[in-house]
């Protein structure tokens, strides 16, 4: 019984090349907060891998720079503004994947704020700003995206970026940041039970501290900026930020089969930060 049991294994072994698991030709990704940082990390590596990316941002100037410079490196990639706390936004820049490129195969959710406000001096509307960036978005586009991957009948992948503020807080002043990662990772672990049997895995990448214009590294920072960043390295066992192409090539990792028995799960990519 057990030597029919392996026969039958191997008879449905894939045997595709390592090539052929990392390829995503013919493929359409979206990548919310695509224009820089971690988000065009990531837009870069699925390009790179033959996607075809949109990116959705609301960065103008930035995305539509982004994907001219792909463009010119032989990529497919297109921008569309998008302000991701708008349905109406939302189900539009999904429409544009499926007009330009004809489906959506791959969503990645990396758009983000965290303004740093304790919640003693933070504003509601503070509060809803952040939940609507970093939260909702996820909900408007993983709706849009799943009833399109669903209708096609081939499958999907979807990548929630949360933090390690999700599993460990980081500093005060992030307190909503925090409820807003915690709260998307346990989107991503329901969505993922709720999908999957479409074909459509469900994962999140948990970024530590990543060099980007929004983190403030790579430019002249003010004294206090300096003392925060100083101490937040020290806990760093790897001595060193990351880089967005780190969380890019995770993503690569997730979006193609190289990831094709998972869903459910959260890759912690922190230089090893929580183990400190």
């Amino acid at each position: 019984m057990r030597v029919c049991i392996f026969l039958l294994y191997l008879t449905h072994m894939n045997t595709k090349t390592l090539k052929e698991v990392m390829d995503l030709s013919g493929k359409t990704a979206i990548v919310t907060g695509g224009a820089m940082g971690i988000g065009l990390g990531i837009v870069s590596r699925l390009a790179e891998a033959g996607a075809n990316v949109v990116i959705a941002d609301t960065d103008e100037q930035s995305g539509a720079a982004a994907a001219a410079e792909l463009a010119n490196k032989g990529r497919k990639a297109a921008f569309v503004k998008t302000d991701v706390s708008r349905a109406d936004d939302v189900v539009a820049a999904a429409q544009f994947a499926v007009t330009i490129y004809g489906g959506i195969d791959i969503l990645v959710n990396n758009a983000g704020i965290y303004p740093t406000i304790p919640v003693r001096q933070m504003k509601e509307k503070d509060f809803e700003r952040v939940i609507a960036t970093n939260l909702k978005s996820v909900f408007l586009f993983t709706k849009a995206a799943a009833e399109i991957m669903i209708a096609q009948g081939r499958g999907g992948k979807i990548i929630n970026i949360t933090s390690i503020d999700a599993l460990h807080p980081s500093s005060v002043g992030l307190a909503v940041y925090d409820a807003s990662k915690h709260g998307l990772w346990g989107f991503t672990k329901n969505t993922a039970l709720e999908l999957a049997p479409h074909n459509i895995s469900v994962n999140a990448i948990a970024p530590g501290g990543i060099a980007t214009p929004g983190t403030g590294t790579g430019k002249p920072a003010s004294p206090d900026i300096e003392a925060i960043l100083k101490k937040f390295m020290e806990k760093i066992p790897m001595k060193r930020m990351g880089e967005p192409d780190d969380i890019g090539k995770v993503a690569l990792f997730l979006a193609s089969d190289m990831a094709s028995y998972m869903t459910g799960s959260q890759v912690v990519v922190d230089g090893g930060v929580l183990l400190s």
